[in-house]
């Protein structure tokens, strides 16, 4: 993304005008990350317009790129189906899996397929073509674009949007949006990279999900929750997300090059997600 134009927030969330200073220089250039004195939420500014990263998020190399997006998310699929597995477990033993999913952000529909025996429609949406050529191979309907594509005659017993969030220039209508296509007492969920988490302060500039520009928006275990109240929806519980990674990826963020066999191989770790869901009132 080279001579894009860039612009300078307020909070995304409560729009507050006041913000702190967390990270910036040390590779960052010409990004930083503030925070909201009011609502504590961490935010890119400056940032790229949305309509500059709306124009990469549609390009058919954004799951295979090399700056950008994600440089083989296909090498990816057993750790992710593994993660995608556990999560639908989990939401299985809540009672919350049954009727019509809807998956927001599905890539290449990994989750959806692992849905296959949780739910009786699987739905995903996309904004890369190849993306969605993909997925629909593995669920019901796809749709390239966001929430606002899919199909107004669909109606949702859950919707879920795994590390979707963080990349969203209006969160509110998000959620909104997302809760207009539940049905009365559906849940969403929402997953995102913890920023309150110890691998960040561990790791400080180093941490990987300061995925620049891409990542605009940093919760955590409060304020991914008050983003769902906002919304209005009740009875919001936190959501165990254990994340699996494949082996060649940890060791490629440590600067140590792998053959691809390496990512057949899974390393579990623990508070890299924060993940909460919500209940619309019946």
């Amino acid at each position: 993304m080279n001579s894009i134009d860039l612009e300078t927030p307020i909070c995304p969330m409560c729009g507050c005008t006041v913000s702190i200073v967390r990270y910036f220089g040390k590779g960052f250039d010409p990004y930083g990350i503030r925070s909201c004195t009011q609502c504590s939420l961490s935010f890119l500014s400056p940032r790229p317009t949305e309509r500059a990263m709306l124009s990469l998020y549609q390009e058919d190399d954004y799951f295979s790129g090399e700056e950008q997006g994600y440089v083989n998310y296909a090498a990816q699929e057993h750790a992710l189906r593994a993660t995608f597995h556990r999560l639908l477990m989990y939401l299985a033993v809540q009672k919350r899996t049954g009727g019509n999913l809807l998956e927001v952000g599905c890539g290449y529909g990994y989750l959806l397929d692992e849905a296959r025996p949780y739910f009786m429609l699987r739905v995903g949406t996309d904004f890369s073509a190849g993306a969605v050529e993909q997925a629909r191979m593995r669920a019901d309907q796809v749709f390239k674009g966001g929430i606002s594509s899919v199909d107004d005659q669909l109606v949702f017993d859950c919707i879920i949007a795994a590390h979707v969030i963080e990349h969203v220039y209006h969160p509110h209508n998000f959620v909104n949006e997302a809760i207009r296509r539940l049905r009365p007492g559906g849940t969403l969920l929402l997953a995102a990279p913890d920023f309150g988490s110890y691998w960040r302060k561990l790791m400080g500039y180093r941490w990987p999900s300061f995925k620049l520009p891409e990542h605009i928006l940093y919760f955590d275990k409060r304020t991914l929750p008050h983003l769902l109240a906002l919304g209005g929806l009740k009875n919001i519980q936190s959501v165990p997300y254990p994340h699996a990674f494949p082996f060649g990826l940890i060791a490629s963020k440590l600067g140590i090059r792998l053959h691809d066999i390496w990512n057949k191989y899974n390393l579990w770790l623990p508070a890299t997600t924060v993940a909460f869901l919500g209940r619309k009132a019946s």
